[in-house]
């Protein structure tokens, strides 16, 4: 794994010496424009509309449109400047409780890892957080921008969320439509709550799988195989007007998958016995 930025923690008057790495990866499969008559990928250049030609990377500046058409160019080492001796610093203001925050407010997470003569003050601060069970607020910048972040023990490492800052935040009044004057019934309250319960189980990121990445790895494999794609048809949702209604079915299906689930790890058990009797002898 390869180190994205190198700087350090400012926590109080103490500087830890930090590596970024970035924790989560995508994993989207990447698709090529093609020319359809000869399925030649496309390639994009970057014209300019004065000049009318293909403008190299050496000639490309970076500038703000503060009016249409009107522009304040800045070089990259303003740019830089701009950020000053916080550029390689992730600067702790505070320390609360993770549930403070809403998660909304979270971007990109990545890895801590200490650097060169960082490792004591590094594991002080993590096993601090950890027995505080405070999480850190503080300040970054990442490729030229600032960001709020939460740096926050997981596993055995510190890590590190870039936050969106409050005004970056949409008021969820802007948002058309939301019911006002609606009555929640009762009866359709318990049943949501039952529904709710029902389905309500410990998180195992592991058992959630991209689905739509698999198909589309089964009809690509079969593409290049040769093979012909039969597309299955969509299947359509029960179309149920009445929302009583609709609480009772999912119930009484969430009931089911319940019962089933069961049933599998009743029958797992036996055999896991004789697994381990067999083991041990």
């Amino acid at each position: 794994m390869r180190a994205m930025w190198k700087g350090s923690i400012s926590f109080g008057l103490v500087n830890i010496p930090v590596r970024l790495f970035a924790a989560t990866e995508k994993k989207d499969l990447k698709f090529r424009y093609l020319h359809a008559p000869c399925h030649t990928p496309l390639e994009y250049q970057k014209v300019c509309g004065t000049c009318k030609t293909e403008v190299p990377w050496e000639e490309i500046i970076r500038g703000y449109e503060y009016e249409k058409g009107r522009f304040a160019v800045l070089s990259e080492e303003e740019i830089n400047a701009a950020a000053g001796e916080k550029e390689k610093l992730i600067e702790i203001q505070d320390f609360i409780k993770l549930e403070e925050i809403d998660p909304v407010y979270f971007q990109n997470s990545y890895y801590l890892a200490p650097d060169g003569p960082g490792g004591r003050p590094y594991l002080l601060l993590w096993e601090a957080m950890r027995e505080t069970g405070k999480i850190a607020l503080a300040t970054v910048t990442l490729r030229t921008k600032e960001s709020m972040a939460a740096v926050r023990t997981y596993n055995d490492v510190l890590s590190l969320s870039t936050m969106f800052y409050p005004d970056e935040v949409r008021s969820v009044q802007e948002l058309p439509d939301l019911p006002k004057g609606v009555e929640v019934r009762e009866k359709e309250l318990v049943m949501a709550k039952e529904l709710i319960e029902n389905l309500a189980t410990p998180f195992e990121p592991e058992k959630y799988q991209d689905s739509y990445r698999e198909k589309l790895l089964n009809v690509i494999e079969a593409k290049v195989e040769g093979k012909e794609i039969a597309v299955a048809p969509s299947p359509e949702r029960e179309k149920v007007v009445d929302l009583l209604e609709a609480l009772q079915a999912s119930v009484r299906k969430s009931q089911e998958k319940t019962e089933k689930a069961e049933q599998r790890d009743r029958n797992r058990k036996p055999s896991s016995r004789k697994e381990t009797a067999a083991a041990k002898k």
